[in-house]
Protein backbone atom coordinates (compact mmCIF):
# COMPACT_ATOMS: atom_id res chain seq x y z
CA UNK A 1 0.00 0.00 0.00
CA UNK A 2 1.34 3.85 -0.79
CA UNK A 3 -0.87 6.67 -0.49
CA UNK A 4 0.02 9.90 -2.26
CA UNK A 5 2.83 11.66 -0.33
CA UNK A 6 4.49 14.68 -0.93
CA UNK A 7 7.85 14.34 -2.98
CA UNK A 8 10.96 15.83 -2.18
CA UNK A 9 13.19 17.65 -4.87
CA UNK A 10 16.73 17.02 -4.03
CA UNK A 11 20.44 17.07 -6.34
CA UNK A 12 20.99 14.40 -8.16
CA UNK A 13 23.80 12.42 -7.50
CA UNK A 14 25.95 10.40 -10.09
CA UNK A 15 24.20 7.23 -10.95
CA UNK A 16 26.36 4.85 -13.06
CA UNK A 17 28.14 2.14 -11.54
CA UNK A 18 28.66 0.46 -15.06
CA UNK A 19 29.97 -3.19 -15.14
CA UNK A 20 30.92 -3.23 -11.12
CA UNK A 21 27.45 -5.27 -10.21
CA UNK A 22 27.81 -7.21 -12.70
CA UNK A 23 31.70 -8.25 -12.40
CA UNK A 24 31.71 -9.13 -8.43
CA UNK A 25 27.79 -10.20 -7.83
CA UNK A 26 27.11 -14.13 -7.62
CA UNK A 27 26.28 -15.36 -10.98
CA UNK A 28 22.77 -16.07 -11.20
CA UNK A 29 20.77 -19.41 -12.76
CA UNK A 30 17.91 -18.45 -14.59
CA UNK A 31 15.17 -18.63 -16.89
CA UNK A 32 16.27 -15.60 -18.02
CA UNK A 33 18.23 -12.47 -18.39
CA UNK A 34 17.93 -10.36 -14.97
CA UNK A 35 19.11 -6.39 -15.72
CA UNK A 36 22.52 -6.85 -14.37
CA UNK A 37 23.23 -9.72 -17.12
CA UNK A 38 20.84 -7.39 -19.85
CA UNK A 39 22.58 -4.66 -18.99
CA UNK A 40 26.21 -6.53 -19.67
CA UNK A 41 24.54 -7.65 -23.13
CA UNK A 42 24.27 -4.68 -24.14
CA UNK A 43 27.73 -2.73 -22.90
CA UNK A 44 29.51 -5.85 -24.50
CA UNK A 45 28.06 -5.62 -27.90
CA UNK A 46 26.08 -9.28 -27.93
CA UNK A 47 22.52 -7.42 -27.74
CA UNK A 48 21.98 -4.11 -29.01
CA UNK A 49 19.77 -1.89 -26.74
CA UNK A 50 17.17 -1.28 -29.57
CA UNK A 51 17.09 -5.48 -29.66
CA UNK A 52 16.84 -5.42 -26.16
CA UNK A 53 13.72 -2.58 -26.32
CA UNK A 54 11.81 -4.17 -29.15
CA UNK A 55 11.93 -7.46 -27.25
CA UNK A 56 10.19 -6.65 -24.24
CA UNK A 57 7.95 -4.28 -26.68
CA UNK A 58 6.95 -7.77 -27.92
CA UNK A 59 6.68 -9.66 -24.43
CA UNK A 60 4.04 -6.16 -23.24
CA UNK A 61 1.72 -6.61 -26.03
CA UNK A 62 2.30 -10.39 -25.52
CA UNK A 63 1.55 -10.75 -21.83
CA UNK A 64 -0.46 -7.42 -21.64
CA UNK A 65 -4.24 -8.96 -22.62
CA UNK A 66 -2.94 -11.95 -19.66
CA UNK A 67 -2.18 -9.96 -16.70
CA UNK A 68 -3.00 -6.25 -17.48
CA UNK A 69 0.05 -4.45 -15.86
CA UNK A 70 0.29 -1.54 -18.40
CA UNK A 71 -1.39 1.69 -17.93
CA UNK A 72 0.45 3.95 -20.33
CA UNK A 73 2.59 2.36 -23.29
CA UNK A 74 5.94 4.80 -24.63
CA UNK A 75 7.08 2.14 -27.12
CA UNK A 76 7.75 5.01 -29.93
CA UNK A 77 9.75 7.19 -27.71
CA UNK A 78 11.55 4.18 -26.26
CA UNK A 79 12.75 2.35 -29.64
CA UNK A 80 13.77 6.36 -30.85
CA UNK A 81 15.76 6.27 -27.73
CA UNK A 82 17.14 2.79 -27.76
CA UNK A 83 18.50 3.50 -31.45
CA UNK A 84 20.25 6.32 -30.78
CA UNK A 85 23.23 7.43 -28.63
CA UNK A 86 23.80 4.88 -26.13
CA UNK A 87 22.61 5.08 -22.59
CA UNK A 88 25.29 5.23 -20.22
CA UNK A 89 24.83 3.81 -16.39
CA UNK A 90 24.83 0.69 -14.84
CA UNK A 91 21.35 -0.17 -16.58
CA UNK A 92 22.29 1.37 -19.71
CA UNK A 93 19.17 0.46 -22.88
CA UNK A 94 17.72 -2.13 -19.94
CA UNK A 95 13.87 -2.07 -20.54
CA UNK A 96 11.78 -0.63 -17.20
CA UNK A 97 8.36 0.78 -15.99
CA UNK A 98 7.50 3.61 -13.82
CA UNK A 99 4.76 3.47 -11.46
CA UNK A 100 1.50 5.57 -12.10
CA UNK A 101 1.72 7.08 -8.97
CA UNK A 102 4.80 9.55 -9.89
CA UNK A 103 5.15 11.61 -13.16
CA UNK A 104 6.79 10.86 -15.93
CA UNK A 105 7.49 13.53 -18.62
CA UNK A 106 5.59 12.81 -21.92
CA UNK A 107 2.78 10.39 -20.21
CA UNK A 108 -0.16 11.18 -18.07
CA UNK A 109 0.01 10.33 -14.27
CA UNK A 110 -3.80 8.59 -13.53
CA UNK A 111 -3.03 7.26 -9.76
CA UNK A 112 -5.58 4.11 -10.86
CA UNK A 113 -8.16 6.56 -10.92
CA UNK A 114 -11.00 7.80 -12.66
CA UNK A 115 -11.02 11.26 -11.65
CA UNK A 116 -7.79 12.00 -13.71
CA UNK A 117 -8.50 10.02 -17.25
CA UNK A 118 -8.68 12.86 -18.57
CA UNK A 119 -5.61 14.49 -17.49
CA UNK A 120 -2.68 15.57 -20.54
CA UNK A 121 0.10 14.69 -20.03
CA UNK A 122 2.83 15.25 -17.40
CA UNK A 123 5.33 18.14 -18.30
CA UNK A 124 8.07 17.61 -15.84
CA UNK A 125 9.43 14.55 -13.37
CA UNK A 126 11.04 15.05 -9.84
CA UNK A 127 14.15 13.85 -9.37
CA UNK A 128 14.10 10.65 -8.22
CA UNK A 129 12.70 9.60 -12.05
CA UNK A 130 15.65 11.71 -13.18
CA UNK A 131 18.06 9.18 -11.09
CA UNK A 132 16.67 6.11 -12.41
CA UNK A 133 17.11 7.80 -15.74
CA UNK A 134 20.52 8.61 -14.99
CA UNK A 135 21.32 4.48 -14.33
CA UNK A 136 20.56 4.42 -18.12
CA UNK A 137 16.82 2.48 -17.94
CA UNK A 138 14.74 2.75 -20.92
CA UNK A 139 11.51 3.82 -19.91
CA UNK A 140 8.53 1.82 -21.95
CA UNK A 141 5.52 2.86 -19.88
CA UNK A 142 3.82 3.14 -16.79
CA UNK A 143 2.83 0.49 -14.81
CA UNK A 144 -0.64 -0.50 -12.92
CA UNK A 145 -1.49 0.76 -9.23
CA UNK A 146 -4.73 0.21 -6.91
CA UNK A 147 -6.38 3.70 -6.61
CA UNK A 148 -3.31 6.12 -5.12
CA UNK A 149 -2.27 3.32 -3.65
CA UNK A 150 -4.57 2.52 -1.04
CA UNK A 151 -5.20 -1.05 -1.52
CA UNK A 152 -2.85 -4.12 -1.11
CA UNK A 153 -4.17 -5.32 -4.57
CA UNK A 154 -3.91 -3.80 -7.70
CA UNK A 155 -7.73 -3.73 -8.92
CA UNK A 156 -8.69 -0.02 -10.28
CA UNK A 157 -11.97 0.19 -11.35
CA UNK A 158 -10.65 2.56 -13.92
CA UNK A 159 -8.29 0.16 -15.18
CA UNK A 160 -8.90 -3.35 -14.33
CA UNK A 161 -7.11 -5.80 -12.26
CA UNK A 162 -3.99 -6.75 -12.23
CA UNK A 163 -3.07 -10.29 -12.58
CA UNK A 164 -0.55 -12.59 -10.93
CA UNK A 165 1.52 -14.82 -13.30
CA UNK A 166 1.53 -17.89 -11.21
CA UNK A 167 -1.90 -17.91 -11.12
CA UNK A 168 -4.37 -15.16 -12.88
CA UNK A 169 -7.29 -15.82 -11.07
CA UNK A 170 -5.46 -14.32 -8.17
CA UNK A 171 -3.78 -10.64 -6.85
CA UNK A 172 0.00 -9.75 -8.12
CA UNK A 173 -0.35 -7.48 -4.53
CA UNK A 174 -0.57 -3.63 -4.13
CA UNK A 175 0.29 -1.17 -4.93
CA UNK A 176 3.08 -1.70 -7.13
CA UNK A 177 1.38 -4.75 -8.56
CA UNK A 178 1.90 -3.85 -12.21
CA UNK A 179 5.76 -3.74 -11.31
CA UNK A 180 5.61 -7.04 -10.12
CA UNK A 181 3.34 -8.58 -12.66
CA UNK A 182 5.73 -7.50 -15.70
CA UNK A 183 9.02 -8.40 -13.74
CA UNK A 184 7.86 -11.80 -12.79
CA UNK A 185 6.41 -12.68 -15.82
CA UNK A 186 9.36 -11.29 -18.00
CA UNK A 187 8.00 -8.67 -19.88
CA UNK A 188 10.86 -6.25 -18.14
CA UNK A 189 13.77 -7.25 -15.99
CA UNK A 190 13.61 -5.01 -13.15
CA UNK A 191 10.74 -2.03 -12.36
CA UNK A 192 10.18 1.42 -10.56
CA UNK A 193 8.10 0.45 -7.02
CA UNK A 194 7.19 2.43 -4.16
CA UNK A 195 5.78 1.50 -0.30
CA UNK A 196 3.80 3.66 1.75
CA UNK A 197 2.54 0.30 3.98
CA UNK A 198 3.96 -2.56 2.30
CA UNK A 199 3.59 -1.70 -1.57
CA UNK A 200 7.26 -2.97 -2.60
CA UNK A 201 7.39 -5.95 -0.09
CA UNK A 202 3.33 -6.99 -0.63
CA UNK A 203 3.25 -7.63 -4.46
CA UNK A 204 7.16 -8.93 -4.11
CA UNK A 205 5.76 -11.77 -1.91
CA UNK A 206 2.71 -12.27 -4.26
CA UNK A 207 4.70 -12.75 -7.14
CA UNK A 208 8.22 -13.88 -5.79
CA UNK A 209 10.10 -11.46 -6.69
CA UNK A 210 12.59 -10.08 -3.95
CA UNK A 211 11.76 -6.63 -2.81
CA UNK A 212 13.80 -3.61 -0.37
CA UNK A 213 11.74 -0.91 1.19
CA UNK A 214 14.82 1.74 2.04
CA UNK A 215 14.71 3.21 4.88
CA UNK A 216 12.92 7.21 5.20
CA UNK A 217 15.00 9.58 3.51
CA UNK A 218 17.18 7.36 2.03
CA UNK A 219 17.08 7.95 -2.13
CA UNK A 220 17.38 10.78 -4.06
CA UNK A 221 15.15 13.56 -3.70
CA UNK A 222 13.60 13.07 -0.31
CA UNK A 223 16.07 14.74 1.80
CA UNK A 224 12.80 16.81 3.08
CA UNK A 225 10.80 13.56 4.10
CA UNK A 226 11.77 13.41 7.96
CA UNK A 227 8.32 12.90 9.78
CA UNK A 228 6.02 9.86 10.77
CA UNK A 229 3.90 11.08 7.91
CA UNK A 230 6.40 10.90 5.23
CA UNK A 231 5.50 7.07 5.17
CA UNK A 232 6.23 6.11 1.02
CA UNK A 233 9.62 5.55 -0.11
CA UNK A 234 10.62 4.25 -3.44
CA UNK A 235 12.73 1.48 -4.75
CA UNK A 236 12.19 -1.34 -7.14
CA UNK A 237 10.82 -5.04 -7.72
CA UNK A 238 13.46 -7.25 -8.88
CA UNK A 239 13.93 -11.03 -9.65
CA UNK A 240 18.02 -11.39 -8.55
CA UNK A 241 18.97 -9.74 -5.18
CA UNK A 242 21.98 -8.14 -7.08
CA UNK A 243 19.70 -5.82 -9.61
CA UNK A 244 18.55 -4.53 -6.72
CA UNK A 245 21.75 -3.93 -4.68
CA UNK A 246 22.65 -2.01 -7.67
CA UNK A 247 20.04 -0.14 -8.03
CA UNK A 248 19.76 1.25 -4.37
CA UNK A 249 23.45 2.06 -5.21
CA UNK A 250 22.64 4.44 -7.72
CA UNK A 251 19.81 6.14 -6.50
CA UNK A 252 20.66 6.45 -2.95
CA UNK A 253 21.51 9.65 -1.95
CA UNK A 254 25.20 10.15 -1.60
CA UNK A 255 25.52 13.92 -1.91
CA UNK A 256 27.02 16.53 0.64
CA UNK A 257 24.45 16.52 3.68
CA UNK A 258 22.46 13.31 3.09
CA UNK A 259 20.26 12.16 5.74
CA UNK A 260 22.04 8.72 6.06
CA UNK A 261 25.07 7.43 5.40
CA UNK A 262 25.33 6.07 2.00
CA UNK A 263 25.78 2.31 1.59
CA UNK A 264 27.26 1.92 -1.74
CA UNK A 265 27.09 -0.96 -3.80
CA UNK A 266 26.83 -4.25 -1.99
CA UNK A 267 27.92 -7.74 -3.99
CA UNK A 268 28.75 -10.34 -1.02
CA UNK A 269 27.25 -12.02 0.93
CA UNK A 270 26.98 -12.02 4.91
CA UNK A 271 30.18 -13.33 6.34
CA UNK A 272 28.92 -13.26 10.16
CA UNK A 273 25.95 -15.19 12.45
CA UNK A 274 23.03 -12.78 12.93
CA UNK A 275 20.63 -12.50 16.11
CA UNK A 276 17.18 -13.07 14.63
CA UNK A 277 13.89 -11.84 16.47
CA UNK A 278 11.24 -14.05 15.74
CA UNK A 279 7.54 -12.82 15.06
CA UNK A 280 4.63 -14.93 13.21
CA UNK A 281 1.87 -13.36 14.80
CA UNK A 282 0.47 -9.68 13.03
CA UNK A 283 0.43 -6.34 14.39
CA UNK A 284 -3.15 -6.79 15.67
CA UNK A 285 -2.50 -10.06 17.26
CA UNK A 286 -3.85 -11.96 14.34
CA UNK A 287 -2.57 -15.49 13.79
CA UNK A 288 -1.11 -16.23 9.88
CA UNK A 289 -2.74 -19.09 7.53
CA UNK A 290 -1.32 -22.68 8.14
CA UNK A 291 0.19 -21.97 4.40
CA UNK A 292 1.94 -18.74 5.26
CA UNK A 293 3.34 -20.32 8.70
CA UNK A 294 4.81 -23.52 7.06
CA UNK A 295 6.55 -20.53 5.33
CA UNK A 296 7.37 -18.70 7.91
CA UNK A 297 8.99 -21.67 9.88
CA UNK A 298 11.13 -22.83 7.32
CA UNK A 299 12.31 -19.22 6.78
CA UNK A 300 13.50 -19.35 10.74
CA UNK A 301 15.07 -23.33 9.97
CA UNK A 302 16.76 -21.83 7.46
CA UNK A 303 18.35 -19.41 9.41
CA UNK A 304 18.88 -21.54 11.99
CA UNK A 305 20.98 -23.77 9.24
CA UNK A 306 23.06 -20.82 7.78
CA UNK A 307 24.66 -20.75 11.87
CA UNK A 308 22.17 -17.95 13.08
CA UNK A 309 20.61 -17.62 16.69
CA UNK A 310 16.75 -17.41 16.75
CA UNK A 311 14.71 -15.66 19.21
CA UNK A 312 11.11 -15.28 19.39
CA UNK A 313 9.57 -12.01 20.31
CA UNK A 314 6.68 -9.69 19.97
CA UNK A 315 5.59 -6.72 18.58
CA UNK A 316 6.55 -3.53 20.67
CA UNK A 317 3.85 -1.45 19.66
CA UNK A 318 0.48 -1.29 21.34
CA UNK A 319 -2.60 -2.97 19.50
CA UNK A 320 -3.67 0.60 18.94
CA UNK A 321 -1.46 1.21 16.32
CA UNK A 322 -3.26 -0.09 13.07
CA UNK A 323 -6.45 2.13 14.05
CA UNK A 324 -3.89 4.98 14.56
CA UNK A 325 -2.10 3.88 10.99
CA UNK A 326 -5.91 3.47 8.98
CA UNK A 327 -6.17 7.01 10.30
CA UNK A 328 -3.29 8.56 9.33
CA UNK A 329 -4.31 6.57 5.29
CA UNK A 330 -7.68 7.96 5.98
CA UNK A 331 -6.25 11.90 6.05
CA UNK A 332 -4.45 10.73 2.93
CA UNK A 333 -7.68 9.77 1.12
CA UNK A 334 -9.41 12.84 2.37
CA UNK A 335 -6.40 15.26 1.07
CA UNK A 336 -6.99 13.43 -3.00
CA UNK A 337 -11.11 13.81 -2.19
CA UNK A 338 -10.18 17.49 -1.78
CA UNK A 339 -7.72 17.76 -4.84
CA UNK A 340 -10.30 15.84 -7.29
CA UNK A 341 -13.25 17.75 -6.22
CA UNK A 342 -10.98 21.22 -7.23
CA UNK A 343 -10.27 19.41 -10.56
CA UNK A 344 -14.03 18.33 -11.08
CA UNK A 345 -15.56 21.54 -9.75
CA UNK A 346 -18.02 19.29 -7.37
CA UNK A 347 -17.47 16.98 -4.47
CA UNK A 348 -15.66 13.76 -5.09
CA UNK A 349 -18.31 11.08 -5.16
CA UNK A 350 -18.74 7.09 -6.66
CA UNK A 351 -18.32 8.53 -10.36
CA UNK A 352 -15.23 10.08 -9.11
CA UNK A 353 -13.66 7.58 -6.77
CA UNK A 354 -13.43 4.16 -5.59
CA UNK A 355 -16.24 3.03 -2.52
CA UNK A 356 -12.78 1.96 -0.27
CA UNK A 357 -11.54 5.36 -1.18
CA UNK A 358 -14.95 7.27 -0.12
CA UNK A 359 -14.85 4.95 2.93
CA UNK A 360 -11.77 6.07 4.23
CA UNK A 361 -12.75 10.06 3.41
CA UNK A 362 -16.05 9.26 5.55
CA UNK A 363 -13.49 7.88 8.50
CA UNK A 364 -11.21 10.83 8.46
CA UNK A 365 -14.34 12.78 8.44
CA UNK A 366 -16.03 10.63 11.19
CA UNK A 367 -12.64 11.01 13.56
CA UNK A 368 -12.77 14.73 14.07
CA UNK A 369 -9.87 17.41 13.55
CA UNK A 370 -8.54 16.30 16.96
CA UNK A 371 -8.16 12.36 16.51
CA UNK A 372 -5.19 12.78 13.77
CA UNK A 373 -2.41 15.00 16.02
CA UNK A 374 -3.09 12.42 18.40
CA UNK A 375 -2.80 9.34 16.59
CA UNK A 376 0.45 10.98 15.04
CA UNK A 377 1.63 11.39 18.59
CA UNK A 378 1.37 7.48 19.69
CA UNK A 379 2.75 6.83 16.12
CA UNK A 380 5.43 8.51 16.92
CA UNK A 381 5.68 6.48 20.15
CA UNK A 382 5.44 3.46 18.16
CA UNK A 383 8.50 4.36 15.92
CA UNK A 384 10.77 5.24 18.73
CA UNK A 385 9.83 1.97 20.41
CA UNK A 386 11.26 0.37 17.33
CA UNK A 387 15.20 1.01 17.57
CA UNK A 388 14.59 0.73 21.55
CA UNK A 389 13.23 -3.35 20.48
CA UNK A 390 16.36 -3.70 18.91
CA UNK A 391 18.39 -2.53 21.46
CA UNK A 392 16.89 -4.29 24.05
CA UNK A 393 16.63 -7.80 22.56
CA UNK A 394 20.08 -7.09 20.48
CA UNK A 395 18.79 -7.79 17.43
CA UNK A 396 20.48 -7.27 14.22
CA UNK A 397 17.44 -8.41 12.37
CA UNK A 398 13.65 -9.44 12.95
CA UNK A 399 12.14 -11.96 10.83
CA UNK A 400 8.29 -11.73 9.97
CA UNK A 401 5.91 -12.96 6.86
CA UNK A 402 5.18 -10.12 4.66
CA UNK A 403 1.40 -11.44 4.67
CA UNK A 404 -1.19 -13.32 6.54
CA UNK A 405 -2.42 -15.00 3.35
CA UNK A 406 -0.90 -16.15 0.54
CA UNK A 407 -1.75 -14.24 -3.05
CA UNK A 408 -5.71 -13.80 -2.33
CA UNK A 409 -8.63 -14.26 -5.48
CA UNK A 410 -9.25 -11.31 -7.07
CA UNK A 411 -11.97 -9.67 -5.15
CA UNK A 412 -10.90 -11.07 -1.60
CA UNK A 413 -9.78 -7.50 -0.99
CA UNK A 414 -10.53 -5.60 -3.74
CA UNK A 415 -12.19 -1.65 -3.85
CA UNK A 416 -15.90 -2.92 -4.52
CA UNK A 417 -16.22 -5.18 -1.42
CA UNK A 418 -17.94 -3.50 1.69
CA UNK A 419 -15.79 -0.87 3.40
CA UNK A 420 -16.20 -2.67 7.31
CA UNK A 421 -15.60 -6.13 5.82
CA UNK A 422 -12.82 -5.26 3.74
CA UNK A 423 -10.98 -2.96 6.81
CA UNK A 424 -11.48 -6.43 8.91
CA UNK A 425 -9.62 -8.31 5.98
CA UNK A 426 -7.34 -5.58 5.89
CA UNK A 427 -6.20 -5.75 9.22
CA UNK A 428 -5.84 -9.44 9.18
CA UNK A 429 -3.91 -9.75 5.59
CA UNK A 430 -1.45 -6.79 5.76
CA UNK A 431 -0.40 -6.82 9.73
CA UNK A 432 3.20 -7.21 9.09
CA UNK A 433 4.17 -4.02 6.79
CA UNK A 434 3.17 -0.87 7.94
CA UNK A 435 5.13 -0.42 10.92
CA UNK A 436 8.42 -0.16 9.14
CA UNK A 437 7.13 2.71 7.56
CA UNK A 438 6.06 4.37 10.36
CA UNK A 439 10.16 3.55 11.79
CA UNK A 440 11.53 4.74 8.51
CA UNK A 441 13.27 1.45 8.58
CA UNK A 442 14.27 -0.91 5.84
CA UNK A 443 12.24 -4.09 5.19
CA UNK A 444 12.73 -6.76 2.54
CA UNK A 445 10.55 -9.46 1.03
CA UNK A 446 12.57 -12.82 -0.14
CA UNK A 447 10.68 -15.43 -1.90
CA UNK A 448 11.66 -18.46 -0.31
CA UNK A 449 8.78 -20.51 -0.17
CA UNK A 450 6.35 -21.69 -2.70
CA UNK A 451 2.47 -23.21 -1.65
CA UNK A 452 1.65 -27.03 -2.44
CA UNK A 453 -0.49 -25.35 -4.91
CA UNK A 454 2.35 -23.37 -6.45
CA UNK A 455 1.94 -19.91 -5.20
CA UNK A 456 4.71 -17.30 -3.74
CA UNK A 457 4.85 -16.30 -0.01
CA UNK A 458 7.98 -13.90 0.60
CA UNK A 459 9.56 -13.93 4.13
CA UNK A 460 10.43 -10.20 5.34
CA UNK A 461 13.12 -9.55 7.00
CA UNK A 462 13.63 -6.34 8.73
CA UNK A 463 16.52 -4.23 9.92
CA UNK A 464 17.69 -0.49 11.61
CA UNK A 465 16.94 2.94 10.56
CA UNK A 466 19.94 2.88 7.67
CA UNK A 467 20.06 -0.60 7.68
CA UNK A 468 19.82 -1.87 4.02
CA UNK A 469 23.75 -2.68 3.48
CA UNK A 470 23.15 -5.80 6.23
CA UNK A 471 19.73 -6.81 4.85
CA UNK A 472 21.16 -6.69 0.81
CA UNK A 473 24.69 -9.10 2.47
CA UNK A 474 21.69 -11.47 3.69
CA UNK A 475 19.58 -11.39 0.79
CA UNK A 476 22.76 -12.72 -0.93
CA UNK A 477 22.79 -15.13 1.39
CA UNK A 478 19.41 -16.70 1.37
CA UNK A 479 19.42 -16.71 -2.50
CA UNK A 480 22.76 -19.09 -2.61
CA UNK A 481 21.12 -21.24 0.00
CA UNK A 482 17.84 -21.19 -1.33
CA UNK A 483 17.74 -20.21 -5.55
CA UNK A 484 14.45 -18.52 -6.88
CA UNK A 485 15.62 -16.79 -10.39
CA UNK A 486 15.05 -19.90 -12.22
CA UNK A 487 11.70 -20.89 -10.98
CA UNK A 488 9.23 -19.34 -13.74
CA UNK A 489 5.54 -18.70 -13.33
CA UNK A 490 2.84 -20.00 -15.37
CA UNK A 491 2.47 -16.53 -17.57
CA UNK A 492 5.18 -15.89 -18.85
CA UNK A 493 7.74 -14.05 -21.56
Amino acid sequence: MHPITRRGFGALGFAALAAEAFAKAPAIRSAWPDATETAALIRTGRLSAAEATQAAVDRTLKLQPKLNFLVASDFDRALSRAGGPARTGAFGGVPFLVKDLDDYAGLPTRLGSRAFLPLPAARRQDALIDAFEATGVNIIGKSATPEAGFLPTTEPIAFGATRNPWDPSRSAGGSSGGAAAAVASGAVPIAHASDGGGSIRIPASCCGLFGLKPSRGRMIGTRQETKISDLSVNHVVTRTVRDSAAMFAAIEDRGPGAQLAPVGLVTAPLRRRLRVGLVAEGGAGKAPSAEVRAAHESAAALMRELGHTVVPTAWPMGRDFINDFLLLWASGAAGLAETIGKLAGRRADADLMEPFSLGLVEMARRAGPDALPKALGRLQAAADAYDAWFTRNRFDVVLTPVLAWAPPKLGEVGPTVPFDTLIERLIEYVGYTTYHNVAGAPAMSVPLHWTPGGLPVGSQFAARVGGEGLLLQLAYQLEAARPWADRAPAVRA
